[in-house]
């Protein structure tokens, strides 16, 4: 497992970050044309989560050799990697999505594992308005440079237990804390859906549920613009009774 990935500067084109995507590559391939995306200068941030539940899963490796796309280890990565690697009951994974990977040969979910294992837990990206963290699912520390230490050098104990909080904590947004993280000026995560994204602090939740019935949210990391934008009038928060 990366850990950590930092990007530089995009003197070219413009950087986006898009929610969980979890198998629906053809409807995250059109929020992208909506904006103009050019791949030959932009560049796409993923906080994680491409594969269960969607019917594309499989693109995944398509997209992940796309030189302009990056993105997080998620929660479903890591149970995509665990079944492979026998290390997930299948009822669970199952339950979860994982169809699948399930269907595949053993050689076949390997190669899978192996391409969403070298992906990082967090990444942090230089902009023209600041330094942009991503992880899946939340920062469990108040500052960013702490949460980095702690990531990469801290003891065996501590760094699995910040890496459990980035792929599965939800609870900044359950508490619907504001006090956002120091030290950086924005932190994108996924994980949680919510009707339109949820801006906690510096903290910008942006699945949208794509995948259950909304729509792909992405973000200009420079400018942290929403397309589409944020309607003030709205709740952010998602009615589960309503889920599919």
């Amino acid at each position: 497992m990366s850990k950590f990935k930092r990007f530089e500067l995009n003197t070219t084109g413009r950087d986006f970050a898009v929610g969980d995507v979890h198998g629906h590559f053809t409807k995250l391939q059109a929020a992208l044309d909506a904006v103009s995306f050019d791949p030959k200068v932009d560049r796409l941030f993923s906080v994680g989560d491409l594969v269960d539940r969607g019917p594309e899963s499989e693109q995944v490796l398509t997209w992940l050799e796309k030189p302009w796309f990056h993105a997080a280890q998620g929660n479903h990565e890591d149970m995509a990697i665990g079944y492979a690697n026998q290390a997930l009951r299948g009822d669970l994974y199952m339950h979860n999505g994982g169809a699948w990977l399930m269907g595949k040969n053993r050689d076949e979910q390997a190669e899978f594992a192996l391409a969403l294992r070298d992906l990082p837990v967090a990444m942090e990206i230089d902009t023209s308005g600041g330094l942009v963290g991503i992880v899946h699912a939340d920062c469990p520390y108040q500052s960013w440079p702490e949460f980095k230490w702690a990531l990469i050098d801290g003891g065996p104990a501590e760094s699995a237990n910040v890496i459990a909080a980035c792929q599965w904590s939800r609870s900044r947004i359950a508490s619907e804390n504001y006090e956002g993280v120091s030290g950086v000026r924005a932190v994108i995560v996924g994980h949680t859906p919510v009707r339109q994204p949820a801006i906690l602090g510096n903290v910008y939740h942006i699945d949208t549920g794509a995948w259950m019935g909304g729509h792909f949210t992405l973000i200009d990391l420079a400018t942290l613009q929403c397309y589409p934008p944020v309607n003030p009038k709205l709740n952010w928060d998602w009615d589960w009774e309503e889920r599919p």
